[in-house]
């Protein structure tokens, strides 16, 4: 329910009607920002706001007569107006109302990307207080590293949400300019504060200089902020993807119980909603890569960003909507297997516990690089030959005359691993 409600409210913001209501906010914003300053009646720009109108069927059929949809939407509003037509427009251009909308509309999606980016990092921090201590295997090249705690890799997730959080915030904050400063941005025919109180009253910053339009490189800023969110989610995507092949299975995504998983082969449960996810992080970030291509315009404007934007902005805010509802989902429903965790951790006998055997010979009075050989001499055995490498040790001369039967079981005990997991933890879920 959750994921389908973020999704229809983001849609709604990029759908027609309302990129025309965005259109005309802007359009009454002016309006009043003149009548503030005296210029125009205050009763009658009141009478404006609640007379203004606008029908997409009629703006389509202007549209096709003037080949300008601003043009189209101006001339429509303007027929429910009457004489107050005059106060619609005054020394804008089209770009003023365009960019501006833009901004609103960005920064009303922005607000459902965060409630979506805290709900992500609630249900890991609710997963990670359940797992802080599930022993796991932590892997480096994809093959068995050290122990670790299933909880610390969920906090490395989370560091990273809250601080691609933090990313999408500021490009949220930087992208929140208006411009209502006319052609070539001179205020050839509207006062500059004009603007000022118009960016004001609508919760916008003015910027600084505008070139007619709002300079792109804004835009695409907040684009690599949707691509990285999208790249993380994908990089969350892809564990529990290699997590739940059959020879792992320390995680699944959870399985409806009418479910089926293949179409020719009834035992499969698939990764399909983490798939999902990293297919559409690759759209994402290609949509990040049209807005940096839509930063060198001719000039002081020409609209070959235009059309790109109106794909990708929907698109990328309606996708990276969705897959962090769908994300949080699968982190709120992952069923987690301790036992095939430990089970992997115990692989061949311990083998994971070779640096601390080095460590302790070395402590004995070995030379590294003759401890090392010990080591791995034995390890490789029980590699090679699924053997155990604790008991490896036992029975090797050479190291039972540095080591004990008893040193050796205090080697492999897997607390000594775990002695720091609270303190981990600690700076993400206190």
């Amino acid at each position: 329910m959750i994921e389908r409600y973020s999704r229809e409210e983001m849609k709604k913001i990029w759908d027609l009607n309302s990129k025309f209501q965005y259109y005309l906010n802007v359009e009454i914003a002016v309006a009043k920002a003149y009548a503030q300053i005296g210029t125009f009646p205050e009763k009658d720009i009141e009478e404006l706001e609640k007379k203004a109108k606008f029908d997409i069927k009629r703006i389509d059929e202007i549209e096709a007569e003037v080949r300008h949809d601003v043009i189209a939407f101006l001339t429509c509003v303007n027929e429910s107006l009457g004489d107050l037509a005059k106060y619609m427009h005054v020394g804008m251009t089209s770009s003023d109302v365009i960019d501006t909308a833009f901004a609103l509309q960005i920064q009303d999606s922005g607000k459902i990307i965060i409630k979506d980016l805290d709900e992500a990092i609630n249900a890991l921090k609710n997963l990670a207080k359940k797992h802080k201590n599930t022993v796991c295997i932590g892997r480096s090249h994809g093959v068995h590293a050290e122990i670790m705690t299933f909880g610390i890799k969920l906090c490395n997730h989370i560091d990273i949400l809250e601080r691609q959080r933090a990313n999408f915030i500021h490009a949220l904050e930087q992208i929140r300019v208006g411009q209502i400063s006319g052609p070539v941005g001179t205020y050839s025919n509207i006062p500059p504060e004009i603007e000022k109180i118009t960016c004001k009253n609508l919760g916008l910053k003015p910027a600084k200089i505008s070139t007619q339009i709002i300079a792109r490189d804004y835009h695409a800023y907040f684009m690599q902020s949707l691509a990285l969110i999208a790249s993380v989610i994908e990089q969350f995507a892809t564990e529990i993807r290699h997590l739940q092949r059959t020879e792992v299975l320390e995680v699944e995504e959870g399985f409806g119980k009418n479910q089926k998983g293949s179409s020719a082969m009834p035992h499969k449960k698939n990764p399909v909603l983490s798939e999902n996810l990293c297919g559409l992080a690759r759209v994402v970030r290609a949509n990040s890569i049209a807005a940096m291509e839509n930063i060198p315009l001719w000039h002081e404007r020409d609209i070959s960003h235009s059309s790109a934007e109106r794909i990708i902005f929907p698109d990328s805010l309606i996708l990276v909507d969705f897959m962090l509802n769908r994300y949080t989902e699968i982190i709120k429903n992952l069923v987690v297997h301790e036992g095939n965790m430990l089970k992997n951790a115990d692989k061949f006998g311990g083998i994971v516990f070779s640096q601390k055997v080095l460590l302790k010979l070395v402590e004995k009075g070995l030379t590294r690089e003759d401890a090392y050989r010990l080591v791995q001499r034995n390890a490789l055995d029980a590699f090679e030959h699924d053997g155990d490498f604790r008991v490896n040790f036992i029975n090797d001369e050479d190291v039972t005359k540095y080591l004990s039967a008893f040193e050796i079981d205090e080697i492999f005990n897997k607390e000594d691993f775990l002695k720091n997991v609270n303190e981990i933890c600690s700076r993400f879920l206190d």
